[in-house]
Parts: C-alpha cells; sequence; structure tokens
C-alpha cells in the first residue's frame, strides 16, 4: 500500500517544534488535496495544514495537544484508496435514487446516512477500511476483506440464510463492520479493535496528559536508549510534562542517569563479550563498574563527547543558571514564547559578535511630506508611518551593501538575492518578526499597507509560516514606547538590525544652505544604532551604511 507522509512543516527558521492543536479529518475520511486535516500552533501562528495529496487519512500518529520536532510524521495519507472511497459513494439524488434511498437507508447503529447500492456509506467504507489496512500493516493480509468482499450488505441487510455464517462486529462509536465476509471473523475482531483504539476509543485506561508524558521525540528517545535511561522517570518541561531534549540531556548530566534504566538481571547494563554472566567489577580502581568479561578500559561514559558534539551543542542548546529564591519571592515557570525568546538570544549573542554604531538623523523633510500626502493618502486607505518611510529607505541601498544584506554560513558568506525586511511587532507579552518580502520591488504606500496588514495578523495571531520567515535585515522601533537609543540583539541567519530611537523636536544649529550662515533652528530628529556582525560588517561598512540611510530619510524623494 503506497502512503504519502504528512510531516509537521517548518513554522519559522527559528522554530523546532509545533504542537497539534485540533484535527480537522479522522482515519478513514476522504480529503482532497490542500484540504486542511489538522491545525498547528507554535509560540509565533497558529495554522491549519492542507493535505498534500488527494486520498485516504488513514493513520493519525499524533495525537491532539502533542508537540513534536519539526519534520516528524504526523499522519499518512493513502492516495490509492480515494477511488474506493469514491467507488462507494452515494449516487447523484434522483427520484427513483430517492425512493431507493429512503427505503434502504442506513440501518448500523448511531449512522442515519444513506447507503449506495452497495450497501454502504462513505463513512462506513472508512471504518472498515481502516480495519482492512490495519490488517495489511501487520501482515496479516490474508484475513483482511476485498474491496469485493466490501461491497456486500453489511450485518444488518445480510440475508436470513446468511444471518448464521455472518458474524457482526462492532466496532468504534458503534458502527458495524462487514465481518461477514471475511475468512476469519476472529482476525476481523482483532482488527477493529485496533481501529477503534487508533480513533481513541473513550475506555481507554491513560488520559491523554499520560499518552504525552510518555511520548518523545526520535532524538531524545535515541539519547535515552544510548544512556540506559528510562524516560518516564526523567521530569520534563515540554508540553504536559514532556520530555525535551534539554531534560533527558540535564539529567544525563546530573549524575542521576546510570541507576534510573530498569533492565532485567540477565541483561548486562553494558555490553560484553560473553554472554550469560552477571557484571562484577574489578579489583581495579575504576569510577564506574566494569563487567569482569572486558578487561579492557571502560568506554567513554556518555557524557563524554567529541569536539564537534560540543559546538554543536554550544551552538544549538541553552541551559539557564539557577538562583536561591528568597522570602518573599514568587516563582513561575516561563511561558513558552518566553522560553523560546531567551534561547533565542542567548544563542544569537554567542554565535555573532556583536558591534553598535549610532547615528542622528533629520526628520524634517519626512515629516513635511507626511503632512502634505496625509489626506491623499487617506483617500486610498492608507496609513504611512514613520516606520514606513524607514523600511523604504531601507530596501533602497541594502542592494548597494551585500554584506549587510547577507550572513556568515560556515566558512562562507551568503549575500542574499532579495531585500526582505523583518519589523519586530510587540504583543505585549512577547514580540514577532513578520517580514515584508521584496521590499525593493514596493512603493511607499506599498509597503506602508503591508507593514499595517501584517501588525495588525502578528497581534491577532493570524499570520501564516511563510510570513514570518526569510528576512535578509531587521527593523525594531523602541522608539515608539520613547526609548531614545537601543541596542537590539541582532536575529540567527542574518548579519544587522537597526534600531530607531523616538522622534523628538530638539533644539539644533542649522547652515543655511544659501547664506551658509549658522542659526538655531527647532527640528525633528531621531537616533538610530546599527547592530552588525563583526565576523561579516566592518565598521566602515557600518558607517557607510547610516550615511546613506541618513541621506536618503533626509532628501526623500516626492514620487517615493
Amino acid at each position: 500500500m503506497s502512503r504519502i507522509e504528512v510531516p509537521m512543516p517548518q513554522m519559522g527558521e527559528s522554530i523546532a517544534e509545533g504542537t497539534v492543536s485540533k484535527w480537522l479529518k479522522r482515519p478513514g475520511d476522504p480529503v482532497e488535496r490542500d484540504e486542511p486535516i489538522l491545525e498547528i500552533s507554535t509560540d509565533k501562528v497558529d495554522a491549519e495544514i492542507p493535505s498534500p495529496a488527494q486520498g485516504v487519512l488513514v493513520e493519525v500518529r499524533v495525537a491532539e495537544g502533542e508537540t513534536v520536532e519539526v519534520g516528524t510524521v504526523v499522519a499518512f495519507i493513502d492516495p490509492e484508496a480515494v477511488a474506493e472511497v469514491r467507488r462507494l459513494a452515494p449516487a447523484p439524488e434522483t427520484p427513483a435514487r430517492a425512493k431507493v434511498k429512503n427505503a434502504r437507508g442506513c440501518k448500523t447503529e448511531g449512522c442515519d446516512r444513506p447507503h449506495d447500492a452497495r450497501g454502504m456509506c462513505t463513512r462506513c467504507y472508512g471504518r472498515w477500511y481502516r480495519a482492512r489496512a490495519m490488517a495489511s500493516a501487520s501482515g496479516n493480509s490474508d484475513g483482511a476483506p476485498t474491496v469485493a468482499q466490501a461491497s456486500v450488505d453489511l450485518p444488518n441487510r445480510v440475508a436470513p440464510d446468511r444471518e448464521a455464517a455472518a458474524s457482526p462486529v462492532k466496532g468504534s462509536e458503534g458502527h458495524l463492520a462487514p465481518s461477514g465476509t471475511l475468512d476469519s471473523p476472529a482476525t476481523t475482531s482483532s482488527q477493529v479493535e485496533q481501529a477503534a483504539a487508533v480513533e481513541g476509543d473513550s475506555d481507554c485506561t491513560t488520559t491523554s496528559e499520560e499518552r504525552v508524558r510518555t511520548r518523545s521525540t526520535p532524538v531524545v528517545r535515541r539519547i535515552a536508549e544510548e544512556a540506559g535511561v528510562d524516560i518516564s522517570r526523567v521530569p520534563g518541561t515540554g508540553h504536559l510534562g514532556r520530555v525535551t531534549k534539554q531534560d533527558i540531556l540535564s539529567f544525563i548530566e546530573s549524575g542521576d542517569a546510570p541507576g534510573t534504566a530498569e533492565t532485567p538481571a540477565s541483561e548486562p547494563s553494558m555490553p560484553a563479550t560473553a554472554p550469560a554472566a552477571a557484571p562484577t567489577p574489578t579489583p581495579a580502581p575504576a569510577p564506574a563498574p566494569i563487567p569482569a568479561t572486558a578487561p579492557a578500559p571502560a568506554a567513554p561514559s556518555v557524557r563524554t563527547r567529541s569536539g564537534d558534539d560540543l559546538w554543536e551543542r554550544f551552538l544549538g542548546e541553552v541551559q539557564h543558571p539557577t538562583f536561591p529564591v528568597r522570602e518573599g519571592d514568587q516563582v513561575e515557570p516561563m511561558s513558552k514564547v518566553r522560553r523560546l525568546t531567551a534561547e533565542h538570544m542567548v544563542l544569537a549573542k554567542r554565535i555573532a559578535p556583536h558591534v553598535h554604531s549610532i547615528i542622528e538623523i533629520d526628520f524634517t523633510t519626512v515629516d513635511r511630506i507626511r503632512r502634505e500626502k496625509k489626506a491623499k493618502w487617506a483617500e486610498r486607505g492608507a496609513r504611512v508611518s514613520y516606520t514606513a518611510f524607514v523600511a523604504w529607505a531601507c530596501s533602497r541601498i541594502l542592494r548597494e551593501f551585500p554584506m549587510v544584506n547577507g550572513t556568515v554560513s560556515g566558512n562562507n558568506v551568503v549575500h542574499r538575492g532579495s531585500v526582505s525586511i523583518g519589523l519586530a511587532v510587540d504583543l505585549n507579552p512577547g514580540l514577532i518578526v513578520p517580514v515584508v518580502h521584496d521590499a525593493d520591488h514596493l512603493s511607499l504606500v506599498g509597503v506602508a499597507r503591508k507593514i499595517v496588514d501584517l501588525a495588525g495578523r502578528a497581534r491577532s495571531r493570524q499570520l501564516s509560516p511563510a510570513e514570518i520567515q526569510g528576512a535578509t535585515f531587521t527593523i525594531t522601533n523602541p522608539g515608539v514606547l520613547g526609548t531614545v537609543v537601543g541596542m537590539p540583539v541582532i536575529p540567527k541567519g542574518t548579519s544587522a538590525i537597526l534600531g530607531t530611537g523616538s522622534i523628538d523636536k530638539r533644539v539644533v544649529a542649522v547652515t543655511d544652505p544659501s547664506t551658509g550662515e549658522d542659526f538655531v533652528a527647532i527640528r525633528k530628529r531621531s537616533y538610530f544604532s546599527l547592530g552588525y556582525d563583526h565576523r561579516l560588517v566592518d565598521g566602515a561598512d557600518s558607517a557607510r551604511f547610516l550615511s546613506r540611510l541618513k541621506a536618503v530619510l533626509e532628501d526623500f524623494p516626492e514620487d517615493a
């Protein structure tokens, strides 16, 4: 049986896992290509995930509320089953057909859907199909019904002379499976029980929280297996107590791992060259017991790691130090958004050597253009903010500074082929960075509309995964809250970020361009800071970029 995997999608460059919020389809349901089959959520977005192909949803591997790593298979689609479902679906309604439907309505317990001439509705067929898929997957294909056998009457419609031979078996939700046609009734019962288990039988003895608690990602299971750790005894900090990669590594490093695994007495805790003998410690002093059959030096412990592994952990994992709690303190766990933000900020500072340069920019020209064109823009339904002017100006000059629009990848420099600007949006609490893709192709009004749209949908958590990925440069605006200047952290995968300060009226010395004389005037000005990765961007590059940005904003084109 050819099946198509449905993986947990990548919801953002910095997102490593996602949570299944709700299944929109159930096993056995037919689905169309690009039809939503489940809803997932991350710390940044909620999204519906479409089916990658037309077919039947034959297996669900991740339950609602469970969090898994990106790329984990959450379900399977069988594209070959759609023809069988359509073949058995009710025909278009006609007067004659209506009489047949009324006369032969479904009498199966709990099902009131009409059946076709074969005696099966699409949903009943789907439930039977799951049982057949279970049997096929377990290698018991001899006991599974064929498509032709599926077309016979359901148990409620078995002819009187066949009732003795037909043994109806009740499936999930009280529906009856066509067991009278199977070669082995016992096998059919097992298949239907397995199918009911997939749907989540109400008689199950474990709760969803317990199932999530004992499930983990393949990476965590592999680490636990190598270390001989029983995952059920590891304190989990993930969703509903789920054990994360950081949890298992911390547990191993704490020294609690050796006594955690519960293995039979007949099995040695470490590999031995001879079978059977129980492990005994050697007389020579050693940090841990060594099997008597292995006089060679002990193998490295799980905490002994190669240089490459240490670098991988340094660049990809974060463990925050703990501090004593004093009387009167209140302790609460980090929210998912705050925890991921903390990890991303630590990793960003670890990887990129941050340097910041600051420049002051006069907004007199921009302010005049805004006042003069405000009514015109309002007629077009556009709100053009100061941020839109800054984003438009950056999009025009980033092509001139490929190092500011690029990134370091290993020992290579990646010069991005597009100019896509990320704009930090305050969610209070938390933040998100939606992206204006190909910003250099948009007009000033086009950039302004895009910013308003993305910011609004960011606050209502309606952004799609593509709208928070692919930034080549980032702008953050703490000045909107009154901050004079900031020193922002460079997002991973980019080489620079621009921080805009508050735009304030200041008394400044100004030179008259016509006479060359100086005079004192009140002007709207702001401090901009450029944080850059010194591996790729030099101080002179930063100075040239800021000077070019200052020139564009202070002499802003009227036709932008």
